[in-house]
């Protein structure tokens, strides 16, 4: 059985008390014998299986070129793979792609964001492909532009916005549908600490409410202190995965990955 968070920021209702234990885990995200190969015949992902339940902040972790990123693409249903299955929610994201996605939200490494439109345009944007009504959308958009602090900004172009920026407008178009699964490929890179920290929260209360969270990233402390389960991945191949508990076990998380990768 698995604890449940005790924390919240944007006054969200939690999923149980401090001490409670949570309800039956289901499967927010199951890859089965993924397979992906590129012009050649080399295999950028062989054979990866992994589950991630609700509740679950499951960091994926591995070198440059190890099969993050191409096991993402395929997870949020942008790129097709040659065999496998991967069920969100118990869909098949080649079988149900639109019901996948409506449930899904994803955030690239460098999110490639509309420069042309203003930050509040493309919020609307985002909104109006999820259909999100319009009193509710308007409360999350304020909601989270005030957490972020870039409501004042909202009215300028994209294109006038610096990285940081751009991932936090990124983040807040995630957002604002209350997905039940969330992808995102380095999801710290370009914000500040307190932006980071904002997001470390967001995410534990995410799981708290049911919904699953996997991600990659390149910084082994970060997934230590904030993950409940880790995957490594080596050449496209998983070397291991589980609880963090499991996977680490009395060493730390940066010297069972190094020991791994150089073996």
């Amino acid at each position: 059985m698995t604890m449940c968070y005790d924390v919240t920021i944007t006054g969200r209702r939690k999923e149980g008390a401090p001490g409670e234990f949570c309800r039956r885990k289901t499967n927010m995200l199951k890859i089965k014998h993924f397979t992906k190969s590129y012009k050649g015949g080399t295999k950028a992902v062989d054979d990866l299986s992994l589950t991630v339940e609700d509740g679950d902040i499951y960091g994926f972790i591995g070198h440059n070129g190890a099969g993050k990123t191409t096991t993402i693409k395929a997870v949020v249903g942008i790129m097709d793979f040659d065999s496998g299955e991967i069920e969100i929610d118990g869909m098949s994201i080649r079988e149900k792609p639109i019901e996948c996605k409506r449930i899904t939200a994803y955030i690239p490494d460098n999110p490639d964001l509309y420069d042309s439109m203003t930050g509040i345009q493309y919020l609307n944007f985002i909104g109006d492909i999820f259909v999100i009504p319009k009193a509710e959308r308007e409360a999350s958009i304020k909601q989270y532009a005030d957490l972020f602090e870039i409501t004042a900004n909202l009215g300028d172009l994209i294109s006038s916005y610096s990285h940081g920026m751009k991932q936090k407008l990124a983040l807040i178009s995630a957002l604002i549908h209350k997905p039940k699964l969330l992808v995102l490929d380095e999801p710290f890179v370009g914000l500040d600490p307190k932006a980071a920290h904002i997001v470390k929260q967001l995410m534990h209360e995410m799981c708290a409410n049911g919904s699953a969270i996997f991600f990659s990233t390149h910084v082994l402390e970060v997934a230590e202190k904030l993950c409940n389960k880790i995957a490594i991945i080596k050449n496209g191949k998983l070397l291991r995965a589980g609880s963090l508990e499991d996977v680490k076990g009395d060493e730390s998380l940066e010297d069972v990955f190094l020991e791994l990768i150089d073996e």
